[in-house]
């Protein structure tokens, strides 16, 4: 009677004991503030749900009503869970942000710096809304880029899977691979209800977001709405357009800039150049004039000229005067008169033989003593005095043992000839014999 008279009912109530089976099935209580009802959700059912259920949220169930004969008690069988009202899903929004807030998802540190200027931008929309061609209309306007878009559900069942496996996807992409890893993701989808946009409130879209090596923009809904995905990403933009305006910049603006910049370069490089023009002007004026310069010493050449020019005049009187008064002491008669005296001074003397021999008697002493110093150094007398001169093959005196021992044959001269001998250390080899110097030639030493 309960089942045919309460086939299909929708109910109001908070959630209360809600649990998983290892099933899959999802078994919970709905209670107000006077009662309580059972509730099971079968697992196909659960797993359709667009938000996770949890004690306390308050929803609205619709399904059939039936006993359940094992504990005498009668249950509803879930077909349909929707949060009730607006204000439960803030509720339950504010509760999960605080969780995951705690976590440290959501924490300033984490947030990565947006590349400067991305080569691939992955975008993670509906393929079919105008979401991604305002995102590729201001892409192409800023600065054309390439673009990779991952196509998703942006609401509804199956929208969660979708965006959070999209992230994943791209952040498992292979950098060297035939489509190379964005640098730069945009997570984006239009404007909408909160219900409409509860898909980006879910924590398994907010963990793959905080996850997600790649840096993220999440530009969901207009500029007052607000999704978890928001704290997640490291950059929120109000717009999916402002997220396009964020990703590039303006390729204009940079040609600008690199303009500018190449126009403060050249005026830097020729900057030394002209400072050092202005200066070298500056000494050029404080320089005096070249014909200044030359004013004292044209002067002095003047000065030095009319004196040299005085002098040389009166040089030459003094001369001319001088000349004239040696006139007569220069006549024919004294000069000759004065050669006949020289001629007889020079008759007068004469040149004595000791004059010339004694200087000749001091020059052979000091020979004779050079001669017989020569005599006594002279290498072949220690031998007469019994000492004997070893001389290797080539004739060149032996003077230590240690060459001597190097030298395959040996000479030992005596006063009266030489005898050939061979080291001890040395190879036994018959002796040449040696030529003999000429008479009256001595042998060389060095």
């Amino acid at each position: 009677m309960v089942e045919d008279r309460f086939g299909y009912v929708k109910l109001r109530g908070e959630l209360s004991g809600v649990k998983r089976a290892a099933s899959g099935h999802l078994y919970c209580g709905l209670k107000d503030e006077k009662s309580v009802i059972d509730g099971v959700m079968w697992r196909g059912t659960a797993q359709r749900l667009n938000f996770l259920p949890e004690d306390g949220i308050e929803v609205v169930a619709s399904g059939k009503i039936t006993t359940y004969p094992g504990r005498s008690k009668y249950q509803i069988v879930i077909e349909r869970m929707e949060i009730a009202g607006e204000g439960a899903l803030l509720a339950l929004l504010e509760k999960t942000r605080k969780r995951l807030e705690a976590e440290g998802l959501f924490a300033p540190e984490r947030k990565r710096p947006l590349p400067f200027l991305p080569d691939v931008i992955g975008v993670v929309t509906s393929p079919t809304g105008s979401v991604i061609r305002d995102i590729l209309h201001r892409l192409a306007d800023r600065f054309p880029s390439r673009v990779l878009v991952w196509p998703v559900l942006v609401q509804g069942q199956g929208s969660v899977e979708q965006i959070a496996a999209a992230l994943r996807g791209f952040c498992g992409m292979d950098a060297n691979g035939p489509i190379p890893r964005p640098d730069l993701l945009i997570v984006a989808r239009g404007g909408g209800s909160i219900e409409d946009l509860w898909g980006f409130n879910e924590e398994a879209v907010v963990r793959a977001i905080a996850d997600s090596p790649i840096p993220v923009i999440s530009a969901v809904g207009h500029e007052t709405d607000t999704t978890l995905a928001d704290f997640a990403a490291d950059m929120r933009a109000p717009t999916p357009t402002a997220a396009a305006e964020m990703a590039v910049p303006v390729l204009r603006d940079l040609a600008a800039t690199i303009d500018e910049f190449g126009l403060r370069q050249r005026k830097c490089a020729l900057r030394p150049v002209q400072l050092g023009r202005e200066r070298l002007e500056a000494r050029v004026a404080r320089l005096p004039r070249p014909e200044a310069l030359a004013q004292q010493a044209t002067q002095k050449l003047d000065d030095l000229g009319e004196r040299l020019r005085r002098g040389l005049a009166d040089r030459a009187a003094q001369a001319r005067e001088q000349l004239q008064a040696d006139k007569a002491r220069l006549s024919a008669p004294l000069l000759r008169s004065r050669l006949d005296q020289a001629r007889q001074r020079l008759g007068s003397a004469r040149l004595t033989p000791a004059l010339v021999q004694r200087p000749l008697a001091e020059r052979r002493d000091r020979l004779a003593s050079i001669w017989r110093l020569a005599e006594q150094l002279h290498p072949d007398r220690p031998l007469q005095r019994g000492y004997a001169m070893v001389l290797d093959e080539g004739g060149r005196p032996v003077t230590d043992s240690a060459a001597a021992k190097k030298e395959p044959a040996l000479t030992l001269k005596f006063r009266d000839g030489r005898l050939d001998v061979v080291p001890a250390s040395a190879p036994r080899r018959p002796s040449r014999p040696r030529p003999a110097p000429p008479p009256g030639e001595q042998p060389k030493l060095l």
